[in-house]
């Protein structure tokens, strides 16, 4: 099973590692920047250099870079559209001393423009990236569908990827589409044939795995402890063993210290032998 969480860039890259071994990890997600402004520390490409050796030495799945959450690439604004394009080129070049990095971001919200532009919009960003030649494989993580976010149905990243020329895939957040209305208590297989029929379940490369503070169908995203929230333990271990995710990685977002990670992962561990 490969499975971590996110963990902390404060420290630099091989540190991350480290402590993904502390605590039982073998994957982790990292902020790619500061999540909620627009600096980027220094890149080192020696501590990068150090980070993937120890990586390959312990069998680790990928390592996933999560954008900050500033970057609205369908914005109305064109310099906040210009600075999502100029940021995402940056963090996806660092991820090059990275066998099969992902790169996750949240596509966006349309502000008013409506949800045909603001796909529109985002698709035009992800054509631009690809314009240059990179290793990562970029994902477009699925949203609650809170305020104006576009990407909280399967049709609309479907739409996205279409538009992108199909290079784009997909990373499953179990709290947001639980919150978007896709019923992964109650009907979990049914949910995954309909992603299948509307994206392609080959698009699927990664899963935010966390529980839900708020219920079903509510439109907020509010992360919760595993077997705290509305989605609950037992479904999560339906997740982590089902064919069609059981060898995906799962990377966890609940609200922890790596105390609180450590545990998550040991039990997820022992639901999966």
């Amino acid at each position: 099973m490969v499975v971590g969480c996110h963990l902390s860039f404060s420290k630099g890259y091989l540190a991350m590692g480290k402590n993904a071994l502390k605590i039982g990890a073998n994957c982790f997600q990292f902020f790619s920047r500061n999540p909620r402004g627009s600096t980027a520390r220094e890149f080192n490409i020696s501590d990068a250099q150090d980070l993937a050796e120890l990586m390959s030495k312990n069998n680790f799945g990928a390592p996933l870079a999560h954008a900050p959450y500033t970057l609205n690439p369908c914005s109305a604004d064109e310099g906040l559209r210009d600075f999502a394009l100029r940021s995402m080129k940056d963090d996806i070049t660092r991820l090059a001393p990275f066998e099969n990095a992902l790169y996750n971001f949240h596509p966006g919200s349309h502000v008013g423009q409506g949800v045909e532009r603001g796909i529109e919009l985002t698709a035009n960003m992800l054509r631009e990236i690809y314009k240059d030649s990179f290793s990562a494989e970029i994902l477009i993580e699925t949203m609650s569908g809170k305020g104006s976010e576009i990407g909280a149905t399967f049709e609309e990243i479907a739409k996205i990827i279409e538009l992108a020329d199909g290079k784009p895939s997909v990373c499953l957040d179990t709290c947001h589409i639980y919150s978007a209305g896709y019923d992964i208590v109650n009907n979990l297989n049914g949910v995954l044939e309909d992603f299948d029929k509307i994206i392609g379940i080959s698009k699927l490369k990664a899963i935010h795995l966390n529980d839900s503070l708020t219920p079903f169908n509510s439109h907020k995203d509010r992360h919760a402890k595993l077997g705290e929230g509305s989605i609950g333990l037992d479904t999560i271990a339906k997740i982590v063993v089902h064919p069609q995710l059981k060898n995906l990685p799962f990377y966890l977002e609940t609200p922890n210290d790596d105390a609180g990670y450590a545990t998550e992962i040991a039990t997820l561990r022992k639901i999966a032998e």
